[in-house]
This record gives structure tokens, sequence and C-alpha cells, in this order.
């Protein structure tokens, strides 16, 4: 068996911006601050909802270092390293093991995509040039390309591969992965709203947008899921269910940047090409946000 990088809800963290859209290093402080205060098990930074696609290299580096540096071993860190360029991946992951991080985030190339055969190849690759454990990242509705079961079989025997993020959709195909893999490959939900049958067919934790809005009750709905107690992990869900679609609205992070400055935090914009939600998106996102917080 495998040790787990973290168990429980991690935080796909946001990368806040000053007002010009340079990064507001203040209020990621603030950010990580209330993260930790509120349960959080591990911090996922520079990935998808931490634009990590519009930092530059050295951005993206420092947010890192930041990073580390700010949570000081209290939970796991967590850096996005992943490219469609290998070579590249590997750079960026040898960079972050130095800043000390507790685990890379990969996700699976895109635009010039590869086969199944490419990304076994090029996963083990990355994997084998450093340390650290390597978490795998599919997401098929953003790359073009989908990992199956019998790939994550193959990454599973790499030592230091040792779980994967999940976002394909797919339950059917999570529970051939788990049979095929078993304790080989720890499997966290890459969408909030699936945290709950992906933790019952035996996953360990999710990697969550909704998280950055909601810390504590998104531990404790995996912690209930974990514990068996899926009648109340299910009332969680179900509660809370608007919320994670909401989040989703438009392109993430729109949606949940926004919904952090609604409730105090000073995030800013998007980097183009993404934009501010729409007056009709935002009206709404208000209303789900006064549901279930005091604003």
């Amino acid at each position: 068996m495998k040790k787990k990088i973290f168990t429980g809800s991690g935080v796909a963290l946001v990368t806040p911006f000053h007002p010009d859209l340079s990064v507001n290093y203040e209020e990621l402080e603030r950010i990580l601050e209330f993260q930790i205060e509120n349960g959080t098990d591990a911090i996922i930074t520079c990935g998808t909802t931490g634009e990590a696609a519009t930092l530059t290299g050295e951005e993206h580096l420092n947010v890192i270092d930041f990073t580390v540096k700010k949570v000081r071993g209290r939970v796991p860190v967590i850096a996005g390293t992943g490219s469609n360029d290998t070579a590249y991946a590997v750079e960026l992951s040898r960079e972050a093991e130095a800043r000390g991080v507790d685990g890379l985030l990969l996700v699976t190339p895109y635009y010039n995509k590869t086969s199944q055969r490419g990304l076994i190849e090029s996963f083990q690759h990355i994997a084998s040039s450093v340390k650290t454990p390597c978490l795998i990242y599919n997401v098929p509705s953003r790359t073009g390309v989908n990992i199956l079961p019998e790939t994550y079989l193959a990454l599973s025997k790499h030592p230091n591969i040792v779980g994967a993020k999940e976002a394909n959709h797919d339950i059917s195909a999570l529970a051939k992965t788990v049979s095929l893999c078993g304790d080989d490959l720890a499997i966290y939900s890459g969408e909030d709203v699936q945290t709950l049958p992906i933790l019952a067919l035996g996953g360990v934790g999710v990697i969550s947008v909704f998280a950055n809005i909601l810390p504590r009750q998104m531990h404790d709905l995996c912690v209930a899921a974990m514990e068996e107690r899926i009648s109340e992990a299910r009332a969680m869900t179900v509660q809370y269910v608007d919320l994670m679609d909401a989040l989703f609205m438009d392109v993430n992070p729109i949606p949940v940047k926004a919904a952090m400055n609604k409730i105090g935090f000073s995030c800013g914009s998007c980097r183009m090409p993404l934009t501010d939600l729409s007056p009709e998106d935002d009206k709404k996102l208000t209303e789900i946000l006064e549901k279930h917080l005091k604003m």
C-alpha cells in the first residue's frame, strides 16, 4: 500500500489578483489562513482554479514558494506542475520539489494530446524525474484526452505515482479503476458534486472548488463519507448541491472568484481570456450565496 499524500478535503485554491492583475500575496496569505483554520486537509496551488494557465513561469514558482512558506507544514501542499510539454513538466516539477511541496499534480497533456501509451510514458518519465509523490489529473473536458482504467493500472505500478484526481464524470469507469488498482492508486474526486459517490466507491478525498467558499463543510462531508455515515454525507451533498453547481455556471474559476469577492475576500478578476460573470449569473450566484452564508 502506498502512502497517501492526504485524505479528506483538499482545496483547489484560487490565486488572488490585484486590480492590475498582479498576484496579491497579502490576500493569498489571508486565504491560506482561512482554509487552515476551517479544517482544509490539503492545499492544492497553481491548478486550474489557481489560473496556472496564465501565470508566468516565475509567478508559478513564486506562488508555490510563498504557499509552502506560509503553510509551514500544517497541511500538505500540492503544486500543479503538469504541462502538454513533458520536458517542461519535468522542469517545473523539479523546481516545485526544491521548494518543499508535499505532492505534484500532473494534468494530462492538452491541445497536442496523446495516446494511452503516450500518457503512460509521459507520466512515468515525470514521476521518475522527482522524488515527490505524484497525482495524475484526468479532466478530459479541458484537455481532450481521457485516462482509461487499464492505463491507470499501468501508472499505478510506478512507485512514485500514488493517486489520481478524477474528473471525467464516468462513475462506471472509476469503479473499474478502483477494482484494477486497489490500494496502489488513491482516488480523489475532481468534481464536488461527485464527492460522495466517489468516496463510497473507495476514493479517499476530493480536490475541491467548493472548499474555497465553505472549507469546513467540505471537510465534514468527506469525514462523514469516509466514516460510512452515508445519510449525513448525503444530506450535506443535497444541501449544498446548488452552490456546488453554481460555482460552475461559467468557466472555472470565474464563478468561485466572484463568490470569494462577495464573501469578503479580495480575489480580483480572472486574467483574460476569462471574463467576469454576466449580470444574470452574478445575481443568481449572489442569491445562492445568501441562502447558505450570512452576507
